[in-house]
């Protein structure tokens, strides 16, 4: 798309947030536009006659649509509700402390994490094909009856369904490679011509070329998984025939294992240039022989004729799923003693403690062993047809798996009870915020305005409880590790019900009840989210109440786990860069609007530019979470200093518009209502700008209902947007020229 044809005028680029807005609505360039009444019946009129490029404050209007990066196809979209764990595994390695001694640790812990949630999926494969089809269902007239896509292996000796069924989570580790592979394509396309310096590490996101990375990434986890699977099959066979070649393919097996969690103990190698072929080779060389040994694996496994164990289920298999979840409570432990030791040392610590990571990578943990026990249960509930629910889960899948159900329960159980505890003991202190608030708004309003009044203190009351939802994320993601660790428990053949009575006197079959129940909870919890990401994918409001979860989750690169879903902003950042840059060499002014997520986009992209570029550049932001949100979940990238100088790159011309009925964007540098006097001397406390909301609670004459409470909703339209936009258009006029230009 070419530039404005007029030099020298004031281009209004338009970033919009999570909604997924079209074009057109994101430039507000409908044909008609509604003078009376709300969504369910109201009043329009044709939009005044005006040019098309052109907005009401005369600069040409101009959109950067994202919303299809992080969403893509609906195939693309039902592939991240299945990948979200690696997804929020990745997005804690990015809030770690800001005190730069935790890099280094934070990093290893979360790659190592990451790495045993691909081991706990191909456990999980490996137990529904390996345990509950080829050890258990085989040997079973009963399970096989009526099935002859299964009977024609039950003739067929262990060794020989082992291998073949092997095959299953071969398949899968090479289709979730192949998923988790993008094409190489040229990142010159979307780089940001001269990037100019920044002390910020906010701009890392706009020249992060991730790929080098998430290859050897790849090719390590890939490694891993097809080690994980030679692993089972080994146990398996040394526990009928330790025979000399079964130990010198599973010390192969470990040697691999050990060294795919060396490398990512190095984050210093593993983060080098990417011009630096040797680590490459390294990874592609330990992927090659995980491939090699699974075929010579896969092939020993029938070869011996010694008589299987009679054992419950396949040897070797049970130890090895809790030593998984043994590894998953240390390291996680391991990251809470990092992440609290980095935080005393800090002053003006996030409201997360310092916890953020480990809280966001337990809950992480928590979805992929619920993930993998509602995989293996419900295949386990398919093949003991006829058997109830409850018996199925006690005789069928591993024990490990059932105290994971418990624990997955025992969490949100008790998440639930603290939620419902705390909205109530923080209602009164909400509501009596919200009531002064109102009051200040709308002071001697008349009678019949008071159920709008009372619609208004609600609105507020509800938006503040976002801040309420820290202590919330800190007790699931401790409840989720604690869960996490007692599935070890399953090693000793204990079912819950039974030591629940043993310990408090609850009948067995309650816990059994509440297991089942839950089990059927997770996978409701798994149908939800393939709904809600269809649902956000084709519809916009669905999107807009779910979605920013989704975008903040893309928004930063793949650092840790190379199953995440890709990195939407390793494009449009420096897309947006790259098409600014361009606008000011043509001679144009540039004024960036960015509703909630976009200005997000916009505060990296301004950290992108430039010097001379910045200088003819202007930020208007709203509904923007990078304090209340980015700046608490990310202190490394988003703190004051990297506020500042996203100002100072702007030359403060910086306008940032909040409501307190919003409950994701809010204020930057202060909640104060008007912008503050230019005596004051601090830029910063003129960025802000305190939006009523709504803009009266009276009917106005002509119309049957009130203004509408916007909310987080975009205000494009609203009054004080455009003051600020013609303010800040005006402070772009007084600039100097353009670059270049002699003075």
């Amino acid at each position: 798309m070419s530039g404005p044809e007029d030099s020298g005028d004031v281009v209004e680029l338009r970033v919009h947030g999570v909604s997924g807005a079209s074009a057109a609505q994101v430039l507000d360039l409908q044909q008609t536009r509604q003078v009376a009444g709300d969504r369910s019946g109201g009043f329009y009129r044709p939009r005044p006659r005006c040019s098309e490029s052109t907005g009401e404050h005369g600069v040409t209007l101009e959109a950067y649509r994202w919303g299809d990066l992080p969403s893509g196809t609906v195939t693309r979209t039902l592939a991240v509700v299945f990948l979200l764990p690696f997804m929020l595994v990745n997005v804690a390695i990015w809030m770690r402390p800001a005190n730069p001694g935790s890099e280094a640790t934070v990093r290893s812990l979360c790659r190592v994490l990451g790495l045993t949630l691909t081991v706990l999926y191909v456990l999980a494969i490996a137990g529904v094909a390996l345990d509950l089809v080829g050890w258990k269902c085989l040997a079973s007239p009963d399970c096989l009856a009526g099935r002859s896509w299964l009977s024609w292996l039950g003739g067929r000796t262990i060794g020989l369904r082992l291998a073949v069924l092997a095959l299953v989570p071969a398949a899968a580790i090479g289709l979730i490679w192949r998923v988790s592979y993008r094409p190489g394509r040229t990142f010159e396309a979307f780089r940001a011509p001269d990037p100019g310096s920044s002390a910020s590490r906010l701009d890392t996101v706009g020249q992060w070329d991730a790929e080098p990375l998430v290859g050897r990434l790849r090719a390590i986890h890939v490694a891993a998984a097809f080690a994980t699977l030679d692993l089972v099959l080994l146990l398996a066979q040394g526990a009928r025939d330790a025979s000399a070649a079964t130990i010198a393919l599973t010390a192969i097996t470990g040697v691999i294992l050990t060294g795919c969690v060396g490398l990512l103990c190095t984050p210093p190698l593993m983060d080098r240039s990417p011009a630096d072929q040797r680590l490459d080779r390294v990874t592609r060389t330990l992927r090659t022989a995980a491939i090699i040994l699974t075929v010579a694996v896969v092939a020993h496994v029938p070869t011996s004729s010694q008589p299987w164990p009679q054992e419950h289920g396949l040897p070797g298999y049970d130890p090895t799923l809790v030593g998984v979840f043994a590894a998953q409570t240390a390291l996680l432990a391991a990251l809470g003693v990092v992440l609290l030791w980095h935080w005393r040392r800090e002053r003006g610590a996030t409201p997360l403690f310092g916890l953020g990571a480990l809280v966001v990578a337990a809950t992480g943990i928590s979805m992929a062993v619920a993930y993998s026990a509602e995989l293996v249960c419900r295949v386990a509930d398919f093949l003991d047809r006829g058997v109830p629910t409850g018996a199925g889960i006690a005789s069928g899948p591993s024990r490990a798996y059932t105290w994971a159900i418990y624990g997955f329960f025992r969490a949100v159980l008790v998440t639930t009870i603290v939620a419902g505890l705390v909205a109530l003991i923080s209602r009164r202190g909400r509501r009596r915020a919200a009531a002064a608030i109102v009051t200040r708004d709308f002071p001697n309003p008349p009678a019949e305005a008071e159920p709008r009044l009372r619609q208004v203190r609600d609105a507020i009351a509800r938006a503040r409880f976002t801040e309420k939802l820290v202590p919330l994320a800190v007790v699931y993601g401790c409840l989720a590790g604690l869960g996490t660790a007692t599935t070890t428990i399953g090693l000793l053949g204990q079912f819950p019900g039974a030591v629940i009575e043993r310990s408090i006197g609850l009948p067995a079959e309650a816990t059994t009840f509440a297991i089942a129940f839950s089990s059927w909870v997770i996978g409701a919890i798994i149908l939800g989210l393939i709904i809600g990401g269809i649902f956000a994918h084709r519809t916009e409001p669905y999107r807009r109440y779910i979605g920013v979860l989704w975008d903040l989750g893309t928004f930063w690169p793949r650092a840790a786990h190379p199953f995440a879903p890709p990195c939407y902003s390793e494009r449009a950042v420096p897309e947006l860069a790259r098409r600014i840059t361009y606008l000011v060499e043509r001679g144009h002014a540039v004024l960036l609007t960015g509703h909630s997520h976009g200005s997000i986009l916009l505060a990296a992209t301004v950290l992108r530019l430039p010097p001379q570029v910045g200088d003819r550049v202007a930020l208007l932001t709203h509904g923007s979470p990078l304090r209340r949100l980015y700046a608490r979940l990310f202190p490394a990238y988003v703190d004051d200093a990297a506020l500042h100088e996203i100002g100072r790159r702007v030359g403060w011309r910086w306008v940032n518009l909040w409501r307190d009925t919003d409950p994701i964007g809010g204020w930057i540098f202060s909640p104060h209502q008007a912008p503050a006097p230019a005596t004051t001397g601090d830029p910063a406390a003129a960025v802000d700008r305190r939006q009523r909301d709504p803009r009266d609670v009276v009917r106005p004459p002509g119309d049957s209902v009130a203004p509408p409470i916007r909310g987080h909703w975009p205000g494009e339209s609203d009054e004080l947007f455009t003051d600020a936009v013609r303010e800040l258009v005006q402070r772009l006029g007084r600039r100097a020229d353009p670059p270049g230009t002699p003075r």
